[in-house]
């Protein structure tokens, strides 16, 4: 099915490694050109050439999410070279020191900063070039722990915020016919992410996980995740908006609940 992407301009933050690379790689298969922004240069170089070699045109940005003017700025620069923007994708996100007890009042402000204001940033940057295209679309990274109980509630507090962020921003944006979901994945393992440490860490923990909380006897893969984003960024999806779209494959649980060394949801 053609998802009418072709020509389209998307930015994704994170977009590197892990789910915004899948991602980017999703839109790139459908003709849609795809401006990628992370603090990494070599992750960004590296992704770029992905990207180059599948026939649609890319941006590697480097940015730190945090700062308001890096995300305004690489914002700018996606619009201007591509010569629109029709798709953002707030795709970055992280946790400092999750714990309650052995965590600061910094590391909370930290967790939000980097999940629910990295999205406000990018969306309202986004929004005077969304609204110039019609049938624009932002995506907002979230997770199942948004919806689930896992411990620590540092991280799920976080994906909780930017669930609700796309709720109610879809709503105020439609007016500009912009569209605003949440897509949350549940537990994906690739090389370099959480999961795919804990597996080399402890594969018999993972093995067991793998086996008791998922139907299909695995965790998720990047391409799974990417592919659905691609799909609500797309016209195709029109008439989707303040939805957080759940792609866990029947995950149970939202994380590791009976080991201490495992503290992160890591998706």
């Amino acid at each position: 099915m053609d998802l009418g992407l072709g020509g389209k301009a998307a930015l994704i933050t994170g977009g590197s490694r892990g789910l915004g690379r899948a991602m980017a790689h999703a839109l790139a298969a459908e003709g849609c050109n795809v401006a990628v922004a992370a603090r990494t240069t070599a992750t960004l170089d590296s992704v770029g050439a992905e990207l180059n070699g599948m026939g649609v045109r890319s941006l590697t940005l480097e940015c730190d999410v945090t700062d308001r003017g890096q995300v305004e700025a690489a914002v700018a620069a996606a619009a201007e070279g591509f010569g629109r923007l029709d798709i953002v994708i707030a795709n970055a996100g992280g946790q400092l020191r999750p714990g309650l007890l052995d965590s600061e009042d910094e590391d909370w402000q930290f967790t939000i900063d980097i999940n629910l204001m990295h999205a406000v940033r990018l969306i309202r940057a986004a929004v005077p070039h969304l609204r110039r295209q019609g049938e624009a679309a932002a995506l907002i990274t979230a997770s199942i722990t948004g919806a689930r109980v896992q411990v620590p509630a540092q991280y799920g507090a976080a994906k909780a915020s930017q669930i609700y962020l796309a709720t109610s921003l879809a709503r105020e944006l439609a007016q500009y016919d912009i569209r605003v979901n949440a897509i949350s994945p549940g537990s994906i393992e690739f090389e370099g992410g959480s999961w795919g440490r804990r597996r080399q860490e402890t594969p018999e923990i993972m093995a067991e996980f793998a086996e008791n909380q998922f139907p299909f006897k695995r965790l998720g893969r990047p391409e799974e995740i990417g592919e659905v984003a691609a799909f609500l960024c797309s016209p195709r999806a029109r008439w989707l908006t303040g939805q957080n779209i759940v792609v866990d494959g029947g995950q149970m649980n939202a994380g590791l609940w009976t080991a201490a060394a495992f503290p992160g949801p890591g998706s």
